[in-house]
Parts: structure tokens; sequence; C-alpha cells
């Protein structure tokens, strides 16, 4: 367990679902963190989650009482709160964004400040199970990407990148779990129109991503293996896979990493 200060402003979904993984990994403590949001009901819900939280009166509050700031707002919204926060910035403080498409660039103008480390993480943090990215601005220290690496580390899969490729992370696994969730509800809706109850498709439907996605990840081997070993010829998959290349299955996939990722430079260009 690190003993170090975290603080959050912003406490929406992104930033809630961060501190309470936190938590619950074990690798801090409740009373360990600050958190500041102009939102009576973001509040209210991180209390909810997290009861020895330190709620704040104002952003710079955060600053002045947190080691490690997780700047957890709206990219739109950004330039605004870090100019706002910069006068109570200093040399003891590490910034950490999870805003898209805001570079390192950018935010150190803002805040004057270049001990910045730029992450995208998702969702499935609050299982234990997200995927991020993250990288580092020119004034991080080894130690502040250690700690980042440790604290996203906590709550699934962290890997370090290079900057230009933050925003193809974000149109992968930032917005994935959305195409996922998509496709889950797609795959039980084909259930029930097929006579199953809802209940019983649903959770067919996400115990069967679940396992796939772990066999991916246990046996190593590349899809393509994998998904040959399901398909039979002249069988019940490869009609259904023909029927998905028919629908533009793997080209509307291939498509909204695509496009979120564009909206991610855009947003960061705003």
């Amino acid at each position: 367990m690190t003993e170090i200060r975290i603080g959050f402003v912003g406490a929406g979904q992104m930033g809630r679902a961060l501190a309470l993984g936190f938590v619950e990994s074990g690798l801090v403590q409740g009373d360990q963190l600050t958190a500041y949001d102009p939102s009576p009901g973001a509040i209210e819900q991180l209390r909810e989650s997290i009861p020895e939280v330190t709620i704040v009166a104002s952003a710079n509050a955060v600053v002045d009482a947190a080691d490690i700031v997780f700047l957890a707002v709206k990219p739109q919204m950004m330039e605004q709160v870090a100019r706002g926060l910069a006068p109570s910035a200093s040399e003891r403080n590490l910034f950490v964004s999870i805003a898209a498409g805001i570079t390192l660039s950018r935010l150190a103008a803002w805040l004057k400040s270049d001990r910045l480390i730029r992450v995208m993480p998702n969702t499935p943090c609050l299982v234990g199970d997200s995927a991020s990215g993250y990288c580092a601005g020119p004034g991080a220290t080894e130690a502040d990407q250690q700690l980042v690496g440790n604290l996203l580390e906590s709550v699934g899969l962290a890997v370090s990148i290079e900057e230009r490729l933050m925003d193809a992370l974000t149109g992968l696994s930032g917005s994935g779990p959305a195409y996922v969730y998509t496709f889950i509800e797609a795959l039980s809706d084909g259930g029930v129109k097929m006579g199953l109850p809802r209940a019983v498709a649903t959770a067919l439907a996400a115990h069967t991503v679940r396992g796939a996605a772990e066999m991916v990840l246990s046996r190593q081997e590349h899809t393509a293996v994998l998904r040959d070993r399901v398909t039979s010829p002249g069988g019940t998959t490869i009609a259904g896979l023909a029927a998905l290349e028919r629908g533009g299955f793997r080209a509307a996939v291939i498509e909204a990493v695509e496009a979120a990722a564009r909206r991610a430079a855009e947003l960061g260009k705003a």
C-alpha cells in the first residue's frame, strides 16, 4: 500500500471509477483521497462509493491537499480548469490527465508545469479489469511513471506508449467497452429472437464474450486460430460468420475505432 495522497478534480463516472478501483485493489485507503466536483450529484455518488474520501470546496484545494492530482474533467473544460489550477501548482504535484485528445504540450502551457502524465483508462477499472495507456511529459520522473503505472495496473492492464498513439488507443480501448456492450446486447437480442428468455440470453452472451476474451489472453494464440477451432466445415458457426460478413461487421468495428480516434484528435484541437 502506498502512502501517497491522491486527488481528483472531477468526480464523474471515470474519476469515480478510478478512485473506487484504487481503493478496492488495496493500493490506497479511502482516507488518502481528496476530491472536488461542482456537481452535488457526482459528489454524493462518490461519497456513497467511498465514505472516507475528503471532499473539498474547490479544485485548487485538491491541488493543495494531494501529491498526485487526476484531472478527470471533459476535454472541453480542461483549459479553463488547468489555467485555474496553475497558481496552486507546485513541484510537489504530479498531474495526471484523463481527458481525451488533450496533448501534454497544451496541458503544460495551461498548468505552467510539465510534471504531467496523460492517461486513457476505461470503465472496467471498476471490476479490476481496465485497459489503459499512458505517456509522460518531460518533467515527469521515472518514479512518477512507475507510480502511475502501478496505480493503473492495480485496476487492470496498463501500457506505456508514445503520445502520438494516444488517440488510437482512445478509439480502441477507451471507447471499446461501449462497442462490446452493444455486441453483447445484439447477441442477447438474437437469442431472444430465437426464443430464449432475455435474462438467460444476456447471461449467455456476457459469459461468451468473457470466456472468449480469456481464451485470447491465456492461450496467446492468434484470434484467427481460435476462431477456426470453433468453425466446422458446413456447420453453424460458419453460417453465422457469413452473416456477420454480409452485414459488414468487421468493417463497422474498424470504422468505429477510426471514428473515435479522429474525434479524440478533434477534441484536442478544439
